[in-house]
């Protein structure tokens, strides 16, 4: 099993890392991608530190739309910020987490768009592939990925919440679908119905650790070793063993990131 999108590096996570990171090796987790936010010292040290404990480890670096404002300035210098550390981190292999968060609006929205543009011709140019966000803006999101990833970025739709319109707009763009543990949630029929319509090589599972821990851990932090109750739900929903499932997404996993 992988864990394609989690956040270790955050300080949430400090005191028990190693703790962290053995459950999720018990738990039979491969590796894990760990979102970096470009710029944070703290997450980069904290990075640095996790690959000593837990080498198989791979980094997405990215300016999120929440903290787009500090670019608002000059949008150009985000795309300059992650390049750099891209640029210093040698198992970095996506840019991301980007994209447009409409929902909250912590960063004004021609922000956003410039910033998020400007990362996505940065994966353009680096050949790398993006880890997308986008929350209540979905048809700004897709219109962005179409104008500047020009048919040539691939990337995932992490966190997907979405529905039949934006899983089909993203699969038509070549991207890859990333469920968490919102998809184990009671209330969440209409998405698992959305889902069985990804096909099984556009799959990918993860956390988004320690936000939204699935059930039966709700309410607790979310942690890597958890993405085993997604790839259980996940394969409950398209008929196989969750083995299989696990063997799918991780191959998936593979050939997105190269890790």
């Amino acid at each position: 099993m992988i864990d394609s999108h989690c956040h270790l590096a955050d300080k949430t996570f400090a005191a028990d890392l190693d703790a962290i990171v053995e459950r999720a090796k018990d738990a039979g987790i491969e590796r894990a991608l760990v979102i970096l936010e470009g710029g944070n010292d703290e997450e980069a040290a904290q990075a640095r530190r996790l690959e000593q404990i837990w080498p198989e480890v791979r980094f997405a670096v990215g300016v999120h739309p929440h903290q787009a404002h500090q670019f608002a300035g000059d949008p150009d210098r985000a795309t300059t910020v992650v390049r750099d550390q891209i640029g210093r981190t040698a198992a970095a292999r996506a840019v991301g987490e980007i994209g447009l968060d409409y929902h909250y609006d912590f960063s004004p929205r021609d922000v956003q768009h410039a910033v998020f543009r400007g990362q996505v011709r940065l994966a353009r140019e680096l050949s790398l592939p993006v880890v997308v966000h986008t929350r209540e803006a979905d048809e700004d999101t897709i219109a962005i990925l179409r104008e500047e990833g020009a048919g040539e970025v691939r990337g995932v739709l992490h966190c997907f919440t979405g529905g039949p319109s934006l899983a089909d707009a993203g699969l038509a763009l070549g991207f890859f679908v990333s469920l968490a543990g919102i998809i184990t949630f009671p209330k969440a029929a209409e998405l698992r119905e959305t889902v069985r319509r990804v096909p099984l090589d556009r799959l990918l599972t993860e956390t988004d650790s320690p936000f939204l821990a699935p059930a039966p851990y709700r309410g607790k932090r979310n942690e890597p070793a958890y993405v085993a109750r997604v790839v259980e739900t996940l394969a409950a929903l398209h008929g196989i063993p969750p083995a299989d499932l696990a063997a799918r997404t991780a191959a998936n996993f593979h050939t997105l990131f190269r890790p």
